[in-house]
């Protein structure tokens, strides 16, 4: 079946017509490259289905006791010197774009 690649934002799209469909709308899939050929599969779904069977598995004395306890002790926490322009925190790690131009002003300027 013919369909046509369309640019969708930043991105490549293709319509993938209602009669070969194989997952629901919005569902998740897997995308690979085979040499020229792109492979599409769906993400499998994860379910709770059968999951009294697998505890049934465990004996009755599993955990009968409970968890064990752990103290919580203090750390010593030695953290490397930097300087006041440094970036800290999760912030440190996150690469900063300049906003892109839409090529129109804004009305605050002239």
């Amino acid at each position: 079946m013919l369909t046509r690649v369309f640019q969708s934002g930043n991105s490549l799209a293709v319509r993938i017509p209602k009669e070969m469909a194989f997952v629901e709308a919005s569902q998740d899939v897997l995308i690979e490259r085979v040499g020229n050929t792109l492979v599409i599969r769906p993400v499998p779904q994860r379910s709770l289905a059968g999951i009294v069977e697998i505890f049934a598995g465990f004996s009755s004395e599993f955990m009968a006791g409970g968890r064990e306890f752990h103290e919580e002790t203090a750390r010593d926490w030695v953290l490397p010197e930097r300087s006041s322009n440094e970036v800290h925190g999760p912030e440190a790690s996150i690469q900063r774009r300049p906003p892109k131009s839409t090529g129109r002003r804004s009305r605050s300027q002239p």
